[in-house]
């Protein structure tokens, strides 16, 4: 092992990780370190810059034993990761980051190395980096799921039980009428979840300048399902500017027709499910605590709901 290592855990996986109740997010930061040493021995790789981080992995530039620069990125394994290798694998680096190595115990990856100064958060146009995700996101979700992923039909049914718990603990009894529509307008789709290799959580940070493709998609949560299920993370993305237009529902449905056009989407199944994201948002937030929907959230389905006809709770 390569005891002269030195890894500081950033304050970031510190917030995620080391709460006091999260003894198995503990275990995993104090054995980081030697985690991190064990890999680039066994994987003979060398360090090649600045450790990186999110708020759920470690990300370290290395060099391969044949020169190739790559990434080695560690992350506790979990339900949301558990898909990424069978996902990657799938897309085989059309669109995404390509998979050079994977170790399913630790769900350790070795990935191709692109530009993280160059995310598409970058380009200054919304217009533009909107046309470089949906392209990117149609491509990504062209593929088939392969066996062993998660599947949006479980994920369905398991939002809609927890509503009638979780609803009543928001204060607001018109944000309660909105989840409930919301989980109306996934209930009608049931029956047609969906059979595509979803990506789960594309927004223009989780896009960055590669040298093969000029953008290719990261940090995939693998999901089988409906792709207009993928959809939600790119409409609030970068809200300030929406709201910045002074007409928000006019800029949610622009972005929305941008992305479903590109994807060639059924608008109304395609809204449907993304109220489904903002039901799936609304639960997590009430899981967490709070008493009221995120604003962001509210108006992407109210601006929805203006357009399409929804059945009623």
């Amino acid at each position: 092992m390569n005891t002269s290592l030195s890894v500081d855990v950033p304050d970031a996986l510190i917030a995620s990780y080391g709460k006091p109740g999260n003894a198995t997010g503990r275990a995993w930061l104090a054995g980081l370190p030697g985690l991190v040493a064990d890999f680039l021995d066994g994987w003979e790789l060398r360090l090649d810059g600045p450790v990186g981080h999110g708020m759920a992995s470690l990300v370290l530039p290395v060099i391969c034993p044949d020169g190739t620069p790559a990434v080695l990125k560690l992350q506790p394994p979990s339900e949301e990761n558990a898909g990424v290798a069978t996902g990657l694998r799938a897309w085989n680096g059309k669109g995404v980051v390509r998979l050079l190595d994977y170790d399913p115990d630790s769900s350790t990856q070795l990935l191709e190395r692109l530009d993280a100064t160059r995310p598409l958060s970058s380009v200054a146009d919304d217009t533009t980096a909107l046309q470089i995700l949906a392209e990117l996101l149609a491509r990504l979700v062209a593929m088939p799921a392969p066996e062993g992923l998660r599947h949006l039909a479980d994920i369905a049914a398991a939002m809609l039980d927890q509503v009638p718990r979780a609803v009543p603990t928001l204060r607001d009894p018109a944000e309660q009428r909105l989840v409930r529509t919301c989980a109306s307008a996934v209930a009608e789709l049931m029956g047609e979840p969906g059979d595509r290799l979803l990506h789960w959580d594309l927004h223009y940070d989780n896009i960055l300048a590669g040298q093969r493709e000029p953008w290719l998609a990261i940090d995939p949560e693998p999901l089988a399902g409906d792709p207009g299920f993928d959809l939600l993370p790119a409409l609030d993305n970068r809200w300030d500017e929406v709201v910045a237009t002074g007409d928000v529902p006019r800029a949610v449905l622009r972005r929305f027709d941008l992305l479903t056009e590109v994807l060639g989407l059924d608008r109304q199944r395609a809204a449907s499910w993304t109220l489904g994201r903002v039901l799936q948002n609304a639960l997590w937030d009430i899981e967490d605590g709070k008493s009221a929907l995120e604003p962001a959230q509210i108006a992407i389905a109210t601006a929805l709901l203006s357009r399409q006809a929804f059945p009623s709770p």
